[in-house]
């Protein structure tokens, strides 16, 4: 989530800046750990509400799901769920 331009501030839990903005080295943002179990909050619903607030392209993966950024090209690979939020 470090690498992306911003995290969100449902997952910003630092009081250091009023920001949810990481290093964007890679040019979208992912919601992560998408349904995992026990988690109740990080339903796909709950993806969905969290990428209106991020600009850009935004991913929900889960625990069996990787994105993989070479030479500029977005590759998702995944064994799991997930999905594309904000294109």
């Amino acid at each position: 989530m470090v690498m992306t331009p911003r995290i969100g501030k449902q997952f910003v839990d630092w009081n250091l800046a009023d920001t949810d903005e990481g290093l964007g080295v890679v040019g979208f943002s992912i919601f992560p750990h998408l349904n995992y179990p026990g988690w109740s909050t990080n339903t796909l619903e709950r993806a969905r509400a969290w990428a209106t607030d991020i600009a850009g392209p935004a991913y929900a993966i889960d625990d069996q799901t990787a994105i993989s950024v070479i030479d500029g090209t977005v590759k998702v690979i995944s064994e799991g769920h997930w999905q594309q939020l904000n294109s």
